[in-house]
């Protein structure tokens, strides 16, 4: 009887869990550990019971489909929630999850808890302990791109990959010249044409170091016209793309021009998902960390948490209000498509920011700190613009979605 009665308590025990916890419409919860080649898979059932492991399958299509139809003939059609860890597979498995008719969430691998005394690692102590915490509602799902959005975000991604070797060529190239005693003359800007005709003009003692010039020049000229050619295919393709008309609302502010604007929302995406600018410059890593106990607050440097490439792309934006505000003709032709709502804003944030530079550079700060400090604000003013243009685009990716 008592034994009843405590079997009878706990099943209470896990349906008020269940309930309270929100998940209580899946049949079961399957954490994913994804590799190139095998998936890990562990499945926990509602309750409390511990998760079990089910085993490997093999990372492809025919493999994954398949391993779907078993789950579906033993849970009956029921909706499941899947979950893996974002990294270097994408997220071909999650629309292939979702596209099935189930959930899915990719989750953050820098936010899943971890128990102090853990020293071991394995395949099927991830997939149990990423089912155990998907029940619990422990984890932290990633924002997930369309497959458009993905396609933009890997063109920029492509020219900032096309520009660090850009600058590589060029450091090596410097490097070299300079370990043999030629100095740039005072007074020339680097890597113009006469910059170039005054590199081409070099001699050395031997005819090999010739040859290391030569080649440093060619991988200079190389990785610069590729760079060239990418900008040129962003674009090309960007009037194309369904945030093009948030863009050209974002090229009214200062500081921001069409390629800044693309990288910033093909990395973000949708801004106006965020609540609040707050939520904005914590994801972009902007603000400041912070330990503090009792009645002692001590904040340190930014936590550099979340998209870099956007992170980096707005304190160089920033640099931009080291001058005074002011209504050039520069500023008025590039926000000729803007909506007045977005050049209002533009006017406040410059008025606003190019003040508070100004007022952090008299007082001494570091104008690294001065720059990052203005790319916080800078983030609420962007949000502000992408919250009214978002609702006018509605309509137009409805019918295009239709």
């Amino acid at each position: 009887m008592s034994k009843c009665i405590a079997e009878q308590a706990r099943r209470q025990t896990a349906a008020a869990w269940e309930t309270s916890s929100g998940w209580s419409r899946y049949a079961a919860f399957i954490g994913l550990d994804v590799h190139k080649e095998t998936i890990a898979v562990a499945v926990a059932l509602p309750g409390r019971d511990e998760p079990a492991y089910r085993g490997e399958i093999a990372h492809e299509p025919k493999a994954l489909k398949k391993w779907r139809e078993r789950l579906n003939d033993e849970f009956g059609g029921a909706l499941l929630l899947f979950c893996y860890e974002a990294g270097p597979c994408g997220y071909g498995l999650y629309r292939q999850l979702t596209e099935a008719g189930h959930a899915c969430q990719v989750v953050a691998p820098s936010l899943i808890p971890k128990k102090p005394g853990e020293r071991i690692k394995t395949d099927r102590r991830d997939a149990l302990k990423l089912a155990r915490l998907l029940r619990a509602g422990d984890l932290t799902a990633v924002w997930v791109p369309d497959t458009e959005q993905e396609a933009m975000r890997d063109l920029t991604r492509a020219r900032d990959d096309m520009k660090s070797q850009e600058r590589k060529a060029r450091q090596q190239l410097n490097a070299f010249v300079l370990r043999h005693g030629h100095h740039r003359p005072r007074g020339k800007t680097r890597w113009t044409s006469a910059h170039c005709n005054w590199l081409e003009s070099l001699r050395f003692e031997h005819d090999w170091q010739q040859i290391v010039l030569q080649e440093y020049m060619d991988a200079v000229k190389a990785a610069t016209q590729r760079v060239t050619d990418l900008t040129d295919q962003l674009l090309r393709a960007l009037p194309g793309w369904s945030l093009a008309p948030v863009v050209d609302a974002l090229v009214a502010l200062r500081g921001i021009d069409k390629l800044a604007a693309t990288v910033l929302l093909a990395e973000l995406g949708d801004i106006s998902r965020f609540e609040s600018p707050k939520q904005l410059m914590a994801y972009l890593g902007l603000v400041p960390s912070e330990h503090s106990t009792g009645s002692r607050r001590r904040q340190g440097a930014i936590t550099l948490t979340g998209n870099g490439h956007a992170r980096r792309m707005l304190v160089e934006s920033a640099w931009s209000y080291r001058f005074p505000a002011r209504q050039t003709m520069h500023l008025k032709r590039k926000a000729k498509m803007a909506s007045p709502e977005a050049k209002a804003i533009a006017w406040r944030a410059q008025k606003r920011l190019c003040g508070r530079y100004r007022q952090l550079s008299q007082a001494g700060k570091n104008i690294k700190l001065v720059c990052v400090a203005i790319a916080r604000e800078l983030v609420g003013f962007i949000w502000n613009i992408v919250r009214h243009e978002m609702p006018r685009l509605a309509p137009q990716r409805s019918a295009v979605a239709g």
